[in-house]
């Protein structure tokens, strides 16, 4: 029996309600994504039939999202900022609180635009990517222990025509090994303490190597900080993503590893802990 546009955006939502906040949003996005329309034309055209072929592909999808799969992972990519990301199961998928560090990064590359920029633990590519779309005389780096994600990365690098070098290992080891050192660091780190990870829906799609902090949610962060003054620069700027409950022990963390540096913590648009910036200053010599 053949559907119409209407017709399925119904037995979409119907099917999806119970596994996502915004069922009749997502039902549209994959619609419009299999039949190469936006979401308006679907509005404005509820009664265009789809084809048989259409409608085995959009069932097949909308189950996937009834299971709880995120939309960004069916259709294989993500918005950040100004562009699309490409995204698999490899990778986390971006989130719009990471484009707040972004931010911060790119006001301070706009004023030292040679500045040398890391992104570790860079999954998509997505911080890097957008960094050096938009400061093209910095030299980017970016760094993840996952060859898998690394390719994603590359490959988002590739669509977005942005110069930046590739870097296979744990935090910052591979500038070390080099001895390269930076202007700025940018992390999403893991940061969700491992018993807090069975009860979270995220755990059940995005991959656990990209969320597990251990018994703090700090483990990753901890070590990343201790390796600071092996690679960054005087007057380094370092912004870390942590978790909303997670500002004073970072804090605390960075000034008892950095005593020199200054820290601060800043908050998300819901006024929730969401970074944590830290200028770099090295002890005297």
């Amino acid at each position: 029996m053949t559907q119409t546009i209407a017709q399925a955006l119904y037995f979409a939502k119907t099917q999806v309600e119970s596994a996502s906040e915004s069922a009749s949003l997502d039902a549209q996005v994959l619609l419009g994504e299999i039949i190469h329309q936006e979401r308006a034309y679907l509005l404005a055209h509820p009664e265009h039939p789809l084809t048989e072929e259409q409608q085995a592909h959009y069932i097949d999808w909308i189950r996937r999202r009834a299971s709880g799969e995120p939309v960004a992972y069916i259709i294989g990519r993500r918005a950040f900022y100004d562009r699309e990301i490409a995204v698999t199961r490899d990778v986390l998928i971006p989130r719009p609180e990471t484009e707040l560090l972004l931010e911060q990064a790119l006001a301070f590359v706009n004023e030292y635009p040679s500045a040398s920029v890391v992104d570790v633990g860079t999954g998509s590519g997505a911080l890097a990517v957008t960094l050096a779309a938009h400061s093209s005389q910095a030299q980017v780096y970016a760094i993840d222990i996952s060859p898998a994600a690394l390719a994603i990365a590359r490959y988002n690098a590739f669509l977005h025509k942005t110069k930046i070098t590739f870097f296979d290992g744990d935090l910052f080891e591979p500038l070390i090994m080099r001895q390269l050192r930076v202007d700025v660091v940018v992390a999403n780190l893991p940061y969700i303490a491992t018993d807090d990870l069975a009860s979270l829906e995220v755990t059940r799609h995005e991959p656990r190597m990209a969320l597990d902090g251990g018994a703090d949610g700090l483990d990753a962060i901890r070590r990343l900080i201790a390796q600071i003054p092996s690679v960054c620069n005087p007057g380094a700027l370092i912004l870390l993503e942590i978790g909303s409950d997670q500002g004073s022990p970072a804090l605390e963390l960075a000034q008892n590893t950095l005593p020199h540096a200054s820290a601060e913590i800043l908050k998300d648009y819901a006024g929730l802990d969401r970074i944590m910036k830290i200028h770099f200053i090295p002890p005297p010599a």
